[in-house]
């Protein structure tokens, strides 16, 4: 890309202004990005088996549920140390407003994934209808919510992004 092409891209512009280069990363590829798509894949996964299990009554979904909820809470939970490391350590992530709405954003949906596993450990049939749907639905906006912010910061503020000065 060559210098007149930056200055003439605002996005690019502000990457190069301010340091926004992943220190969670492998190959300096993210390992935050890398991660998120498997909680969000098995919160809707889990409003999926909810759905199913409404539909056909089949208690074999309402355990696929119980196994998606608790893998999509896990791996949600080793996405946002990375996402946190990354916030807290990264100074051109952490200035920027979108960084917290985002972070802001994930927590809720990580409580509402812990809250959507934590009662089915028990009883995973009994708490399906109406509970188990409302918490998967209400994760499901919040994947929305956080993904929506999280694509603002890739998209509109280039966070996570390798710039090449090389044609």
């Amino acid at each position: 890309m060559s210098d007149a092409a930056i200055k003439d891209n605002p996005v690019v512009e502000e990457v190069t202004k301010h340091d926004v280069s992943s220190v969670v990363a492998v190959a300096g590829h993210p390992i935050h990005a890398m991660l998120v798509a498997f909680p969000i894949a098995l919160v809707l996964s889990t409003l999926g088996a909810d759905v199913f299990f409404w539909w056909t009554g089949d208690p074999f979904w309402a355990r696929a549920a119980l196994w998606s909820s608790g893998f999509a809470f896990w791996l949600g939970v080793l996405a946002s140390i990375a996402g946190t490391t990354e916030l807290l350590l990264v100074k051109g992530i952490r200035r920027r407003a979108a960084s917290w709405t985002h972070a802001i954003a994930a927590m809720m949906l990580m409580s509402i994934a812990g809250t959507n596993w934590g009662l089915r450990i028990d009883n995973h049939v009994e708490v399906v209808l109406p509970l188990g749907l409302f918490l998967s639905m209400l994760g499901s906006i919040f994947v929305g919510i956080a993904g929506w912010h999280g694509g603002k910061l890739v998209f509109d503020h280039g966070i996570g992004l390798m710039v090449s000065n090389n044609d």
